[in-house]
């Protein structure tokens, strides 16, 4: 099936497959049982993450499945990313090192920075991730993205231990901001995208600058308070529009996205969602079955709030 699934051409040459297997729930003790049988099904883009506590997890789940020969290192496609408290650029060559260490694949494809906003390092470890003063508010830190950016470029440049580096959770002025002082241009930027959330507009500014998008929270998280976001994967239209084509409203869902020009990520524990969450490539929506899709517009579903008051918080101007 993993043959079924396109690429996408980085503006640095390097391909990214256009459905991905996201980890952001999957815990020690079940994930690597889930990214085997995510390869078992195809999946050949595993995203993660330090802040998800499983890269250990998945480096293992691939390197068995590379031993079993299922895979080759090279047909399966890694993302992690440099978590917010290490935005400090002295501690960005030692945080990548621990992903880079736990997951043990010889080489990752692509290292982002998780977002634009910078908390207080308190250490290396899990536990050190969300510092918080004695009144439980997040200890923000002001470092500058931009100088942890130039931190990430000297990654690419020195040893090979990343091919690609790139942004999550920035809006169009803070991508603008980076691009302005790149030696090394970021290829993708990972926001949350669903129907009721779709980035457009933030799509169309990234394409523009040969920018990729990959799309987190494709289902609008239905299991998770909403704000507000309508859910889409059982309206009734989107459900006869699947019908039609022979697919669930999920499938709908994740095709729309790869047709607006986005990399969805969804995550399954059920084998037989994990299954239909790849098996998107074979139909195209209409243009208007796509205008439908882009009629859900709502609110974002994950708004960081805890992160609200810092000075670099991406959500408060339109993409």
């Amino acid at each position: 099936m993993s043959t079924q699934v396109p690429t996408v051409r980085f503006s640095n040459g390097y391909e990214i497959p256009v459905v991905g297997y996201g980890t952001y729930l999957a815990q020690k003790g079940q994930c690597v049982e889930l990214v085997k049988k995510a390869i078992d099904l195809g999946y050949r883009h595993i995203d993660t993450a330090f802040l998800y506590e499983n890269e250990v997890e998945i480096g293992q789940a691939i390197r068995d499945k590379i031993a079993e020969g299922v895979i080759r290192r090279e047909d399966v496609f890694v993302t992690t990313k440099l978590w917010n408290t290490f935005h400090d650029p002295q501690h960005v060559e030692e945080a990548f090192r621990r992903s880079f260490d736990m997951l043990d694949i010889g080489y990752i494809d692509l290292f982002l920075m998780h977002s634009p906003m910078g908390v207080q390092f308190a250490g290396y470890e899990y536990a050190d991730m969300q510092p918080k003063d004695a009144a439980g508010n997040m200890l923000l830190s002001d470092v500058d993205y931009v100088e942890t950016w130039k931190a990430m470029e000297k990654l690419v440049t020195s040893g090979g231990r990343v091919r690609s580096i790139g942004l999550s959770n920035f809006n169009s002025e803070q991508i603008e901001r980076i691009l302005q002082i790149a030696t090394v241009t970021p290829v993708n930027n990972q926001v949350e995208a669903n129907p009721g959330y779709d980035q457009r507009k933030l799509i169309a500014f990234c394409q523009a600058r040969g920018i990729t998008v990959t799309a987190y929270g494709p289902m609008g998280r239905p299991h998770r308070t909403t704000y507000g976001n309508r859910n889409a994967l059982d309206d009734a239209k989107v459900l006869e529009i699947g019908r039609k084509y022979g697919k669930t409203g999920g499938q709908v869902i994740l095709r729309y996205l790869i047709d607006i020009g986005t990399i969805p990520i969804p995550y399954s524990t059920n084998e037989e969602r994990m299954r239909q969450n790849i098996d998107v490539c074979d139909f195209k929506l209409t243009g208007e079955e796509i205008e439908y899709l882009a009629s859900f517009h709502s609110a974002r579903t994950i708004p960081f709030l805890p992160l609200k008051s810092h000075k670099y918080y991406p959500f408060d101007i339109e993409f």
